[in-house]
């Protein structure tokens, strides 16, 4: 396994943190504001992009 695929799984697993913070922050109805809304959907697509690397990388 590679690097890349390595730090990908780290950078994925930290960018689920961040999404758990989230729901602990807005429980426990998990209603999100604009902002939060905006951080979800870019933490998401950074994670999107972690898994492809980690596709790629660990699977071809």
């Amino acid at each position: 396994m590679s690097k890349r695929a390595v730090d990908s799984v780290f950078q994925a697993m930290f960018l689920l943190t961040d999404l758990r913070v989230i729901l602990r922050d807005t429980a426990p109805v998990h209603e999100l504001d604009e902002s939060r809304q905006a951080m979800v959907a870019r933490t998401l697509a950074e994670l999107e992009e972690q898994v492809k690397v980690i596709r790629k990388e660990m699977v071809g």
